[in-house]
């Protein structure tokens, strides 16, 4: 049976880090909810304020939840480093999401020196299928 391996960041530290550094995702009402080594949940709760005409959650707003959903996961495995920054991101709506909470599910694919390749799957509440799937590669500073 594989070792888990301790994640090298809390929600609580993770948290702090949004607060001081990413007052938008606070301001957007996002929240983690989990992390791990090289995993990350995290919740958007529904506003009005989400939606695009047609009724349905903007494409911006779940890009940013997936991207911050990477950058939890990714400091699940290498601890706090602020300049982990995203250098691709690629996402594909996949259905219509409700008005209704996000839940943003992301997972670490390969973790190198320089570079750690993560995606993410995207839920609307009261949505059986995924609303959208990321995948994203973030650049890692050199680190002690």
């Amino acid at each position: 049976m594989p070792k888990t391996r301790k994640p090298r960041i809390t929600t609580a530290q993770f948290a702090a880090l949004m607060a001081e550094e990413m007052p938008w995702a606070v301001d957007m009402g996002m929240a983690i909810e989990s992390i791990g080594h090289g995993t990350a949940t995290m919740r958007l709760p529904f506003a009005d304020k989400m939606l695009r005409p047609g009724g349905t959650v903007s494409g911006p707003t779940m890009m940013a939840l997936a991207d911050a959903t990477m950058y939890a996961a990714v400091l699940g495995a290498i601890g706090i480093v602020k300049l982990a920054v995203t250098t691709s991101f690629n996402i594909n709506f996949l259905y219509r999401p409700s008005p209704a909470d996000l839940m943003a599910e992301g997972r670490l694919m390969k973790l190198g020196k320089r570079l750690a390749v993560i995606e993410v799957t995207l839920h609307s509440e009261g949505h059986d299928e995924p609303v959208a799937h990321a995948t994203g590669t973030y650049s890692i500073p050199p680190r002690d």
